[in-house]
């Protein structure tokens, strides 16, 4: 028991267990702090690498609409509504995307 005692109660296990203590909970950029900094840098590097395939695909239709003109006539009627002369257009609506 004595020598338990003597190592609780010596100093330079008494000042690594206070900065340890310090380090955990009340310094500014405490343990949780750098967990959470973590958790939203895998979500910030997420969103990146999703944004970057969007602007791959971006590029890729804007290719195809430039150089195509088959996928120019087919961007412009689904986007645009526009039809050939002689044809009827007609759109349906889905009941649970329709803005009320």
């Amino acid at each position: 028991m004595k020598k338990i005692s003597s190592v609780l109660f010596n100093r330079y296990f008494l000042a690594t267990a206070f900065f340890v203590v310090w380090m955990l909970f009340f310094d500014q950029r405490d343990f949780f702090y750098v967990l959470e900094q973590k958790r939203q840098l895998k979500n910030l590097e997420n969103k990146k690498h999703y944004y970057e395939q969007e602007i791959e695909k971006a590029k890729k239709d804007l290719s195809d609409l430039q150089n195509n003109p088959a996928a120019l006539e087919k961007f412009a009627r689904e986007h645009y509504m526009m039809k050939k002369d002689g044809e009827d257009i007609y759109i349906i609506e889905d009941s649970t995307t329709a803005k009320k």
